[in-house]
């Protein structure tokens, strides 16, 4: 990622006070459990540590913790029966989701040789859950639960966890950086259009206005020919090229490359979203018939980059990229009635991680359909398999609304002309989904990663607190 961002995780654990003093080894046992657990946690996030609770004020004291880090998420550990006064003071003061981790040390019990304290120690950590979720229900909280054991590993359980906290990422790369606009939305293209002030409100992301005349000026200065042999190499690496190139035929994409990198470390952006509608002559010409694989390059790192000044697909590429490693902007294509397949796809900037099945390819075309000038266009190919797209929309109170839906990638013929585009079978078939689709209202823009991640996206929604309407699995 060119803009690093790290999810803070507020991690605790509970258990009865009554009981330790009751039974002594019940000390050394939990704490013993807690640092396991605490290790199970991916070393992509920083995890905020509330510690073992016991009472109130040890609650209280791990709320005042997980406030000041304002932690993307709280995961707690149920070591054993506790009240939810252990749990609430924590959480009471946050707007995140509690995931409850009910993971039982052992896989069944040695019935005729379990006392007391190893049944409360290594046997219960069931009795909690309840009562925990009827108190976060009654204080409006966001919940989660996840069952499991330790004895012989639970990948399950792992998968989750891993799960909850790449969907945490997503909030904190929100939370952290930045969204710049270039131009304006598409003329007349109105599902794209968007309030920064509500955006920033509900989904905490700021967004920083640029002027074309200050991004024909961007490469200036740049003058580092070491630099910028290097990413003349590594978009060479990336592409091929119809009818082949040197570094001396790119060289003017990398300086312009080497600027935007620089130019997005210095905004702190994960997002942009552009539209050029002016002459294309001169400088602004020059730049603008590069600016597709530039963009790419830019998303390859992390930086989801949005054709047409669509903020909203913006959003659903870099959830994706973050989740799932792949972020591709995408479009209902064409539909071909005689196989029952949906054609998606889109012109412009993709995703370099999402051309598994073929390098990428740039060629020039003298129009950009649709849009001022021309110049080099990318095609992406992604492979055959399982894909998963996402789409964010409003209602008319401006809500934000995740529209999701999963499918199979299937070989065949796919067009030629330059636009990245894709086989994709339904479940409930094209016809229907087309029109499952379109009435769930999610602008004609969507993204698209390789693999399934329905499930992370809805910890991803449940984070954010927004509806997810998922189309087909």
């Amino acid at each position: 990622m060119l803009v690093e961002t790290k999810a803070r995780v507020g991690v605790f654990a509970i258990a009865l006070g009554a009981y330790l003093p009751q039974f002594p080894s019940l000390v050394p046992e939990f704490e013993g459990q807690y640092a396991a657990f605490k290790k199970t946690l991916p070393d992509t996030v920083e995890l905020v540590d509330g510690g073992i609770v016991t009472t109130k004020e040890q609650s209280m004291a791990a709320g005042d913790k997980f406030r000041a880090a304002d932690v993307d998420l709280v995961i707690l550990q149920l070591l054993t029966y506790a009240t939810s006064y252990n749990m609430l003071p924590a959480v009471r003061d946050l707007d995140v989701p509690v995931v409850l981790v009910n993971v039982q040390k052992k896989k069944a019990p040695d019935y005729a040789n379990t006392d007391t304290p190893t049944w409360l120690g290594e046997l219960y950590a069931c009795g909690a859950v309840g009562e925990m979720v009827a108190d976060l229900e009654r204080a409006g909280k966001r919940h989660a639960v996840i069952t499991g054991v330790v004895e012989g590993g639970d990948p399950a359980v792992q998968a989750e966890i891993n799960d909850w906290c790449k969907a945490a990422q997503v909030r904190r790369r929100f939370r952290d950086t930045n969204l710049a606009q270039i131009g304006r939305p598409y003329p007349g293209m109105m599902d794209l259009y968007i309030d920064e002030t509500n955006l920033y409100n509900r989904m905490w992301l700021y967004t920083k206005q640029f002027d074309w005349e200050k991004m024909w000026a961007i490469a200036d200065n740049v003058t580092d020919e070491a630099a910028i042999r290097a990413k003349a190499e590594e978009i060479l690496d990336t592409f091929d090229i119809e009818g082949g190139a040197t570094v001396e035929t790119v060289w003017d994409m990398a300086r312009y490359v080497v600027a935007f990198e620089q130019w997005v470390k210095d905004e702190k952006l994960a997002f942009v979203a552009s539209h050029y509608d002016g002459f294309a002559k001169g400088v602004a010409g020059k730049l603008d018939s590069m600016l597709i694989p530039a963009f790419s390059m830019l998303i390859k790192q992390g930086t989801a980059c949005a054709v047409e000044g669509d903020i909203k697909v913006a959003m659903a590429m870099s959830i994706l990229k973050t989740i799932a490693g792949t972020g591709q902007l995408s479009e209902m294509y064409s539909i071909d009635f005689d196989e029952d397949i949906c054609i998606i796809g889109h012109s412009g900037s993709g995703d370099a991680d999402i051309s598994q099945a073929k390098k990428p390819t740039m060629k020039i075309v003298p129009v950009f359909h649709g849009k001022t000038g021309g110049g080099y266009l990318t095609q992406f190919y992604p492979p055959v398999g399982e894909v998963t797209y996402l789409a964010i929309t409003q209602d008319k109170d401006g809500h934000f609304k995740f529209v999701a839906a999963e499918g199979i990638n299937e070989p065949g013929p796919i067009f030629t002309f330059g636009d990245t585009n894709m086989r994709t079978r339904f479940a409930c078939g094209a016809r229907e989904f087309c029109n499952r689709w379109s009435e769930a209202g999610p602008t004609h823009h969507m993204a698209a990663a390789v693999g399934r991640h329905i499930d992370t996206i809805l910890k991803v929604a449940k984070i954010f607190n927004v509806p997810v309407e998922v189309i087909t699995r």
